[in-house]
């Protein structure tokens, strides 16, 4: 049988496709291509277009027949937050729209598993919490996410209706790469944003500095891609029973400031990071950190990388990335 990922291509659904492929897997991938290129996903089939258009549900129902997939793990959707605030309806369309083409598509083959893409953002900012647990009440404060909070009920709903059995997983915040040619793409991201920075001769920027914090910065947790994938095959394990129902946090349960973070990027790349000090971001947490206790004791998962493998790993990535792009 086959497991398809949608959105495989992308940052980290081409680590899951990496991983099932060495562990022997059939996988078929759905990609839009609009922010990866096909080379990401190996030897995998490709078949492009837009998980959200009309036309779509059929393109996986089809899919689904002719690879026999018999499990679902969906990756795509757009993550900009300040792009949902400006274009809250498209991200509606694409998020849930797509999650619904999907699901449809599943529901039509007789599909039941399915791994879903969710977000510490459907927290919101949690107020004098040290530590976020899943059942930390979710008020998210943007477009985004709320199509990802709106996503986990579709996904209860489905598993009461029909039977769909499903993990979703809230990733807190994910950096680093598992290999050399699977960087992150995108410069949506604190740490890629800041290596955008220095290759342009340009000082980082750091949006506040008197957050009640040990160093007046933002705090988070930042888990390795790689950890984050593997996250993904053990949560597809536990999906065997009909309408069986799992929401997890993804994380380490270790935070890290902004300032940290740039510390590790100066180690690891060699250059002056000294930021240049801007004002707060509205929405922005003081702290968000993950509680990772109940994926240890339901998964037996443990997210084993630091911030320094963390940011070396994403370097040298980044380091190799721009050499053949010279090349």
């Amino acid at each position: 049988m086959t497991v398809l990922v949608v959105g495989g291509a992308g940052y980290i659904g081409a680590h899951v496709v990496r991983l099932l492929q060495q562990a022997g897997e059939s996988v078929v991938v759905v990609d839009d291509l609009s922010t990866s290129k096909p080379e990401r996903v190996g030897e995998s089939p490709l078949f492009v277009f837009d998980a959200a258009a009309p036309e779509a549900t059929q393109q996986f129902v089809a899919l689904m027949r002719e690879h026999e997939v018999d499990s679902v793990i969906h990756f795509a959707a757009r993550k900009q937050v300040g792009e949902s605030v400006a274009k809250p309806l498209w991200y509606y369309q694409q998020n849930v729209g797509g999650l619904v083409n999907v699901l449809s598509a599943m529901q039509e083959t007789g599909v039941h598993k399915f791994i879903f893409s969710s977000s510490a953002a459907v927290y919101g900012m949690p107020q004098n919490v040290d530590m976020v647990i899943e059942e930390t009440p979710c008020e998210p404060i943007n477009p985004y996410g709320r199509t990802k909070l709106i996503g986990e009920h579709i996904l209860a709903d489905c598993a009461r209706a029909w039977g769909l059995s499903y993990a979703a997983l809230r990733y807190f915040n994910v950096a680093g790469a598992g290999w050399d040619d699977l960087g992150d793409p995108a410069i949506l991201n604190l740490v890629p944003m800041v290596f955008d920075r220095l290759e342009r001769g340009e000082r980082p920027l750091v949006f506040g500095d008197d957050y009640p914090t040990e160093d007046g910065t933002c705090i988070r947790d930042y888990v390795h891609v790689r950890d984050l994938a593997e996250a993904h095959i053990k949560a597809l394990s536990v999906l065997n029973e009909p309408a069986a129902e799992y929401v997890f946090n993804v994380g380490t349960g270790v935070g890290a400031s902004v300032l940290e973070v740039l510390d590790a990027i100066g180690a690891a790349s060699g250059k002056d990071t000294t930021p240049i000090i801007e004002p707060r971001r509205p929405g922005d947490p003081p702290r968000l950190v993950a509680s990772a206790k109940k994926i240890e004791r339901d998964l037996d998962f443990v997210s084993t990388a630091g911030l320094d493998e963390i940011v070396e790993s994403a370097w040298e990535a980044w380091r190799v990335t721009k050499a053949r792009e010279l090349d």
